[in-house]
C-alpha cells in the first residue's frame, strides 16, 4: 500500500525533449477545460443542449529558488532566438525520497514567460524564478 500513498510533499522534474531543466518546487496550471456550447432547440423550451466543442489547455507556471539549474532554463530560451520550435515536455512529480508519483507528457511545449529573481539588498528573501510554458495537450503516457 505504500506505493499508493498520495504525494503530500513533492518536487517537479521538468524535461523538454532531451533538455533537463531541473527540479521545481511549485507547479500551477496543470490542467484542461472542455469548452461547452449551448444550443437551444426550437419547441423544446425546458431543455438546453450542452455540447462539448474543444479542449483548452492552461499555461503551466513552475517556480523554484534560483539554483545552478537556472542557467539551463535561460540556455533553453536563448536557443530560441532564431525561431521558436515546439518540443515535447515531461513533468514528473516526485516525493522527497525520489519516487515518481505521477508524470505528465505535454505536446508542443513553448516558453511563454520567464521571470528571474528580484534582487534587493534591503529585504532578505530567497531569490526565486518562475517559468511559464504553453502546450497543445497531453500525450498518452504509454506512447510518450
Amino acid at each position: 500500500m505504500a506505493d499508493e500513498d498520495p504525494a503530500v510533499s513533492v518536487c517537479f522534474i521538468v524535461e523538454i525533449d532531451d533538455f533537463k531543466l531541473g527540479t521545481f518546487n511549485s507547479c500551477e496550471g496543470l490542467g484542461c477545460e472542455v469548452v461547452m456550447e449551448q444550443r437551444e432547440e426550437g419547441g423544446n423550451n425546458g431543455y438546453v443542449w450542452q455540447l462539448p466543442s474543444r479542449i483548452k489547455y492552461s499555461n503551466i507556471k513552475l517556480s523554484r529558488p534560483v539554483t545552478k539549474d537556472t542557467e539551463k532554463v535561460t540556455r533553453w530560451i536563448a536557443g530560441m532566438v532564431s525561431g521558436v520550435t515546439r518540443k515535447t515536455g515531461h513533468i514528473s512529480a516526485m516525493t522527497a525520497d525520489g519516487r515518481v508519483v505521477a508524470r505528465w507528457s505535454l505536446l508542443d511545449v513553448v516558453p511563454v514567460r520567464w521571470q528571474g529573481p528580484s534582487l534587493n539588498p534591503e529585504t532578505v528573501k530567497v531569490a526565486t524564478e518562475t517559468l511559464e510554458i504553453a502546450h497543445h495537450g497531453f500525450l498518452d503516457p504509454d506512447r510518450a
